[in-house]
């Protein structure tokens, strides 16, 4: 689809899949901005688009680069030195591009599970979020004469997305609430070594990014919790199982309560599974 010409899906879940089947870093952020503004003027219109059904593909497109590697054969990033907190703004942009896909996908994957309209105008929402994000992070890069695909990033990204992709509550459960949720931990931190390296922009850039992912990690832990009270689940036992059957790897301390808490986290639901893991 070329910007501005063709013409524009009519189901959400066509949406969906224009994103997930355009290839250009770049090109898939503009689209994906695109559709959100396109699915918010049929809302502002009173003919708000349907969510339909369309197949996404397994894996999103994806450009040429970067080199996408497994997480043991990544190199170590180090924000105390240029070179290194370059590499870390990629691999941040990198997670941002793999967010794109991820909240168009949950539309698409699940569109035959009967949910509020609500639902898409959360992911829509977050979806545009993520574009934004990627953009910001990609004009952070080509201010450093750098750009996205310069650098290996992580080929294990989408591991979660095909783990979960049968079930519902398990999405929701892995990404938003422990993936997005692992974001609220380790920002603060990204922000402090940006602002030591008086990088003022790169820290506004992050800023955005911070508070946007509250509002997304809460829209997990609302839709998880609405499908397992149409269920009769409880909640916190819910998703202890599904962390446990889907997630691999262990939840670190430390967490960030505060955020969490405002993202409708509470530590019962993720402290015992880091004891679990071996964690203290």
């Amino acid at each position: 689809m070329s910007a501005g010409t063709a013409p524009l899906p009519q189901t959400v879940s066509d949406c969906a899949v224009a994103v997930l089947t355009t290839a250009g870093a770049r090109e898939k952020a503009a689209l994906s901005r695109r559709l959100a503004a396109h699915w918010r003027d049929r809302l502002a219109a009173g003919t708000p688009l349907p969510m339909g059904t369309a197949a996404p593909p397994d894996t999103p497109a994806r450009p040429a680069r970067p080199e996408l590697l497994s997480p043991r054969d990544m190199p170590r990033r180090r924000p105390g030195s240029a070179g290194g907190r370059l590499a870390l703004l990629h691999a941040i942009a990198h997670i941002e591009l793999n967010a794109i896909d991820l909240h168009w996908d949950v539309l698409a994957r699940f569109s035959h599970v009967p949910m509020p309209a609500g639902f898409a105008e959360d992911w829509v929402r977050a979806a545009d979020d993520e574009s934004k994000h990627f953009n910001l992070l990609a004009d952070r890069l080509e201010a450093f004469g750098s750009a996205y695909g310069a650098f290996p990033a992580h080929a294990g990204l989408w591991r979660s997305a095909e783990m979960t992709a049968h079930d519902l509550p398990a999405r929701l459960a892995v990404v938003p609430m422990v993936l997005e949720a692992r974001g609220l931990d380790v920002t603060p931190g990204m922000i402090e070594a940006f602002t030591r390296a008086g990088d003022v922009q790169t820290v506004a850039a992050l800023e955005v990014i911070y508070a946007d992912e509250v509002a997304h990690v809460a829209y997990g832990s609302k839709w998880f919790h609405f499908l397992c009270g149409r269920e009769d689940l409880d909640p916190k036992i819910a998703f202890h199982d599904l962390v446990r059957r889907h997630f691999g790897g262990a939840l670190k301390p430390p967490f960030n309560e505060a955020k969490r808490a405002d993202a409708g986290l509470p530590p019962d639901f993720y402290w015992p599974l880091a004891a679990d893991f071996g964690q203290s």
